[in-house]
């Protein structure tokens, strides 16, 4: 049954007094885990194994997480998404206590990483998609905005804290007790997901059909739906400019202008409290303000600009601030579009569309740094920067171009809900 309908005032919230909390300290606890081990385990590897290996790994990860979310999405739509949570993080956290058992006992062997990290990824294949969509299960669709304000926001400090917990751990016992730290983090959200509600077992459920036909679907839907489509289209390229400024070219920026990893760092944590941020207020005035629609694309285009501004700059403050902005953009761009799309989308179909359009994101972080490794053989870091950080801002405009998009996001949250299967009902026939 859905928990009563928050207020405006975030800390002022009936959600925090129900059980929903459970789900928002789970998260933080998800996120907080996933950044330490983002953190240690490549450290680890580039240690051990050099640049050559770190490669690699990255390679394989891409590739395994675009196979695993599609194979694996479907199970958010036909089982309890609790259960998932549950069942996904024990994984997660096995998984990475492995990791820190093999790290403890000091034989590094790229095989071996690789082979532990594929259980990380399939459990966050089933993980990622029931988080992405429970939310709706458990709040009002009235209520659907605020709620997931409150979940970016306890993300947001995951992602915020994770990164220095990591660093200080890693300087102060090294790798081994870091990826400990990590697996504890997620045992205690394993933990914290079973004091979320029971699903309603009185609700219809679909039929259950072939697997592998059960694969495609979220594939199939979101192509057949022409708002959906030109949504995973957008966001596709703006991520394809946008993903290596942020992961590739910002450490090579900070070499470029002589600065310590220090302030590498720096970038990530800025922009990881910009999305804590946003996600506390700015993002939702930005929105009134804008209305959904044009909040939507600017929060898209000052994601580019803030990178560009990033790429041009030598002043290393500068640098922070303008991760800082690309990260209360982003905190826009999420809260605002997250929500109609999540509701739009039929509650039977969420998780695979949901998985559906990640996997075109895992898809854009392999190609994106191709394209940049390319360019920086021609060009300065700089000037690919720039170029890049503009082309993302230019994605922007494609939002412009799909049919019925701004009065799609001019809905109302009780009139968007199941708002794909009452307009495109031949989508879903048959599937």
């Amino acid at each position: 049954m859905p928990l009563p309908l928050p207020s405006t005032h975030p800390f002022r919230n009936p959600l925090l007094g129900t059980s929903f909390r459970w789900l928002l300290w789970s998260d933080a606890l998800t996120l907080l885990a996933m950044m330490v081990g983002q953190v240690a385990l490549p450290w680890w590897i580039a240690q051990s194994g050099g640049a050559h290996d770190l490669s690699v790994y990255g390679v394989m990860v891409s590739v395994m997480s675009m196979v695993a979310l599609p194979l694996l999405s479907p199970f958010a739509d036909r089982h309890s998404k609790r259960s998932l949570m549950t069942v996904g993080l024990l994984g997660f956290g096995i998984a990475t206590s492995a990791m820190a058992a093999f790290a403890t006992l000091a034989h590094y062997r790229l095989t071996v990483v690789v082979a532990i990290e594929a259980i990380t990824v399939l459990a966050g294949a089933l993980v990622m998609p029931a988080i992405n969509s429970i939310v709706t299960e458990l709040v009002p669709a009235s209520g659907l905005s605020q709620a997931l304000g409150l979940q970016q926001t306890a993300q947001a400090s995951g992602r915020l804290v994770g990164p220095a917990l990591a660093g200080a751990v890693l300087a102060g016992v090294g790798t081994a007790p870091t990826l400990w730290l990590g697996g504890l983090l997620l045992f205690a959200a394993a933990l914290l997901a079973t004091r979320l509600p029971r699903p309603d077992r009185t609700a219809p459920q679909k039929p259950r059909g072939r697997w592998i036909d059960e694969v495609r679907v979220g594939l199939r839907v979101n192509w057949a739906i022409p708002i959906e489509r030109g949504w995973v289209v957008c966001n596709f390229v703006g991520a394809v400019f946008m993903v290596p400024c942020v992961a590739m070219l910002a450490p090579l920026k900070v070499q470029s202008l002589g600065l310590s990893a220090a302030w590498l760092g720096g970038c990530e944590a800025g922009m990881s409290l910009g999305l804590l941020v946003g996600s506390l207020g700015p993002a939702a005035w930005w929105a009134r303000v804008q209305g959904r629609f044009g909040a939507r694309v600017s929060g898209a285009a000052g994601i580019g600009l803030a990178l560009a501004v990033a790429g041009l700059t030598a002043d290393r403050f500068v640098l922070v601030a303008c991760f800082a902005v690309v990260g209360v953009c982003a905190a826009t761009t999420t809260l605002v579009g997250k929500t109609h799309r999540m509701l739009a989308r039929p509650l039977a179909y969420r998780a695979r569309m949901v998985a559906a359009a990640v996997m075109t994101i895992q898809v854009s972080q392999t190609l994106g740094p191709a394209l940049a490794g390319l360019a920086l053989t021609h060009w300065s870091v700089r000037t690919v920067y720039v170029v890049f950080g503009l082309l993302s801002a230019a994605s922007a405009l494609g939002f412009f171009l799909i049919p019925g998009f701004r009065a799609f996001m001019a809905l109302e949250h009780d009139e968007v809900d199941g708002w794909y299967g009452k307009t495109c009902p031949a989508a879903f026939a048959g599937v």
